[in-house]
């Protein structure tokens, strides 16, 4: 038995319509990696809020160690010995490594010594870091190394690592993991929320389980598969997608030599991809983030111009048409990015409905809205992909990162578009919500819609793709049969080696 670090007795929390946390027990031991699990909605970035002082529980006490713990806001949690590290990453694309540091420290110190000291943390946790790199420079693993060096250098008793993974590769986790082990090995505790369960087995030495803001279970990670903790998180049998009923037909999407200059200085320049997408197919492309997803879905959504004979709809040069021309041509997309991008956070799931629906759906006529149906579609949304939430008049910005999530997917899906772009249709979304958007794309593929699957989800790729191509540095491998694929020729790919086989390397 580990010594009791933090203690939460009875923490409760409830919004209007909601009661996101309700008397939540359990306690951290010193040194020890302890899983949060949990559905979308199940109350864990409230409680974890809770913990670092951004919410405060209406009833309930917290225990650190043995005194009482109530911080006011994250900076009396972080004087107390709390880092975390939320999964949207908070950093200034502008500035560099030490600089972004200094932004969230209390007192930092001259910047000579700082970068000393991010030079020493980084090297002794093996997670190398140049002070001096403009941090728009660096790729998504090197990011979150900032923001976990930000918090080291605070030498924090628990450390709370939000889905740290979600952008990283294969061997970054691997990296961030030995990071956690040694962390864990000092006397530092870890709070681990992730919806990817094997790594939860893999890292975790406990588990808590939430569901409807209660604790509903524990567990061992290390001896309790992937598939009974998920069915412990939702409190039934997970769903497994089928694959059947798809049938490729003729070709609806090709890209010609698709070309684009990056956007801005810290993006990705499109080079010459060329591709077909057919009815009934699913085509993934994987790659490490900051490899062009987000402009190549920017180039095919419309919101970022290309040139003419590139981009064909139906044979149809859709290369200067806007992102409303190509949904009424049946083009609908959903960008990586949910709140500030595919929904605006301050508007109502309904105005968010009406933002990318108001054509397909017919939600306007003579230049008015229909608001009744407009609300109708949401309330469809949200009772077809199971989104918490009490209502469609709620706001987009109060519900949960993965219930934003499945909103965002499921209001493209039911315009039934007859080609669907979408990039990262899962991150954030627990087991079972990611099983019901997978099996959602394969039902449409299946009803003659063609299907352009970005992701950093191998596994996801593999499960639904009938093809699958590496986008690497604005390059696009020519598609292969997802079929008979492995593992290490994928990581080939996604490298940049895309005729090579493993047996050659």
């Amino acid at each position: 038995m580990r010594e009791k670090l933090l203690e939460l007795k009875g923490l409760t929390k409830a919004y209007p319509g909601v009661v996101a946390n309700s008397d939540v027990t359990f306690t951290i031991g010193k040194g020890e990696i302890h899983a949060l699990l949990g559905e979308n909605g199940a109350g864990k970035s409230t409680l974890v809020k809770t913990i670092y002082g951004l919410v405060k529980p209406d009833t309930g006490t917290m225990l650190l160690d043995g005194a009482e713990f109530r911080p006011a806001e994250p900076k009396a949690a972080r004087a107390s010995g709390i880092g975390m590290v939320f999964q949207h990453f908070s950093l200034f694309d502008a500035l560099n490594v030490a600089e972004n540091i200094a932004l969230g420290m209390e007192n930092p110190p001259p910047f000579s010594d700082l970068s000393s000291r991010i030079k020493s943390v980084s090297e002794t946790y093996g997670l190398p870091l140049d002070p001096a790199r403009i941090v728009g420079d660096l790729s998504a693993g090197e990011r979150q190394r900032v923001e976990i060096i930000r918090c080291l250098l605070q030498d924090p008793r628990l450390l709370i690592m939000d889905e740290p993974t979600s952008v990283l590769t294969p061997q970054e986790v691997a990296t961030l993991f030995d990071t956690l082990r040694l962390l864990s090995s000092k006397g530092t505790a870890i709070l681990y929320i992730s919806h990817k369960l094997e790594e939860i087995r893999t890292l975790c030495e406990h588990a808590t389980i939430l569901r409807l803001g209660k604790v509903v279970g524990t567990c061992d990670p290390r001896e309790t598969s992937a598939r009974d903790m998920a069915e412990m998180m939702v409190g039934s049998k997970l769903h497994t997608p089928t694959n059947a009923g798809k049938k490729a037909g003729e070709v609806l999407l090709e890209l010609k030599g698709l070309s684009a200059p990056a956007p801005h200085r810290f993006g990705t320049a499109l080079k010459s991809i060329s591709l077909s997408v057919r009815s009934g197919e699913i085509v993934g492309i994987g790659g490490v983030a900051g490899n062009g997803q987000d402009e190549l879905v920017a180039a095919l959504s419309g919101e970022m111009g290309t040139g003419a004979q590139m981009i064909f709809l139906d044979g149809r040069d859709i290369g200067a048409a806007s992102p409303n021309e190509r949904r009424a041509l049946g083009l609908c997309a959903a960008p990586e990015e949910r709140n500030g991008h595919a929904a605006a956070p301050d508007m109502t799931l309904t105005e968010n409905a009406l933002l990318t629906a108001r054509t397909r759906k017919q939600l306007t006529k003579n230049g008015f809205v229909d608001w009744e149906k407009a609300r109708e579609f949401a309330r469809d949304v949200i009772a077809a992909f199971d989104v918490r939430t009490p209502g469609p008049e709620n706001a987009a910005r109060s519900l949960s990162g993965g219930n934003l999530q499945k909103f965002v997917i499921g209001r493209e899906i039911m315009q039934k578009p007859r080609v669907l772009v979408v990039n990262q249709p899962t991150w954030g979304v627990d087991a079972s919500a990611a099983a019901s958007i997978r099996q959602a794309l394969l039902d449409l593929a299946a009803e003659g819609a063609a299907v352009v699957c970005i992701s950093q989800d191998l596994d996801e790729l593999m499960e639904i793709s009938d093809r699958f191509a590496a986008l690497n540095g604005g390059e696009l491998a020519a598609p292969r049969p997802t079929e008979g694929l492995t593992v290490e020729t994928i990581g080939l790919m996604l490298g940049g080696a895309h005729d090579m086989e493993p047996a050659h390397v």
